[in-house]
């Protein structure tokens, strides 16, 4: 015989997704299914707008446009620095002068019109499980966080941008699921504005061809628990990484080099950040002109 109250059973109710959840996650499944094509549309966009704006000024002129740097019409673009008014002035044709002056970008209009060739790649930053424990990869990443109205989720995206010749940079972007479109675009223009001058050159004690082909030194980045760290490599070795590493060093320039990981490195976001660090600090070493010879150094746009 029992003594005392007997404890009262738990109803185990069933939660039902409300109608906003089930809303989110209608948009996060359209947004992992759009393909890459239409994920960059921010950025063939430009580079018409880019190309019609030279053509318009080419024909305004009656010739080409100085040091081949196409013009912005202004009622397109207005700038709101003295760096954007020189070059839409053609007072600035190179980006390098931009960078051996030491001034910051803060408009991504400027690396539009002074690089019109520039490319961009998606880093694969999610993934959805599928049978049998595998991970199809998505180009966004969800992420969740509980409210007394339900789930709240946010989808980040990363994306990096380069000339394959010298010029790298790297865009993170988080929002809403809705505005997946607008999340691609924000990341890409971020890239633009982070793009910085890569040294290249032949550092491996096995190489000596004094060409730009891979780094001049072996460097280490950091970001999180991730320690990344890159060493030149021979000619011909080409580019021992992951995949996701591998449009970095393609964005760069860079095609023969080694990489030692420690850390968690399942996570992307910060694995790709650690080896942008060490692309940082490649310019942070000092070399005599003699070293630079011997290792072919070449720094930024050689072409």
């Amino acid at each position: 015989m029992a003594t005392g109250k007997e404890a009262k059973k738990k109803r185990n109710i069933p939660r039902k997704e409300t109608k906003q959840e089930k809303a989110e996650e209608k948009n996060i499944d359209t947004a992992n299914n759009i393909a890459k094509e239409e994920l960059i549309t921010a950025e063939v966009e430009a580079k018409k707008e880019v190309s019609e704006l030279k053509e318009g000024a080419e024909a305004k002129l009656g010739g080409t446009v100085g040091g081949g740097a196409p013009r912005k019409d202004e009622s397109s673009w207005i700038p709101k620095t003295e760096l954007g008014r020189k070059v839409l002035n053609n007072e600035i044709t190179d980006i390098m002068q931009i960078f051996n002056s030491g001034r910051r970008i803060t408009e991504p209009e400027i690396v539009d019109a002074l690089i019109p060739n520039l490319e961009s790649e998606i880093i694969m930053i999610g993934g959805s499980t599928g049978k049998g424990g595998g991970i199809r990869r998505t180009p966004s990443k969800r992420t969740t966080r509980m409210h007394k109205s339900g789930r709240r989720f946010t989808t980040s995206a990363l994306i990096v941008a380069g000339n394959r010749d010298g010029l790298v940079g790297l865009g993170f972007a988080a929002g809403p699921p809705a505005k997946h479109q607008e999340l691609m675009q924000k990341a890409l223009q971020k890239a633009k504005l982070n793009l910085i001058p890569i040294r290249r050159g032949c550092g491996s004690w096995e190489c000596s061809c004094a060409k730009p082909h891979s780094i001049p030194l072996n460097v280490t980045g950091k970001s999180g628990s991730v320690v990344v760290e890159l060493k030149p490599a021979p000619r011909g070795i080409g580019l021992c990484v992951s995949d996701e590493i591998k449009k970095i060093m393609t964005m760069a320039g860079i095609k023969d080099v080694w990489s030692k990981t420690r850390g968690q490195t399942q996570s992307r976001i910060n694995l790709v950040k650690a080896v942008f660090d060490a692309m940082k600090r490649l310019d942070r070493f000092k070399l005599q002109d003699s070293q630079e010879k011997i290792l072919g150094l070449a720094e930024g746009k050689m072409g």
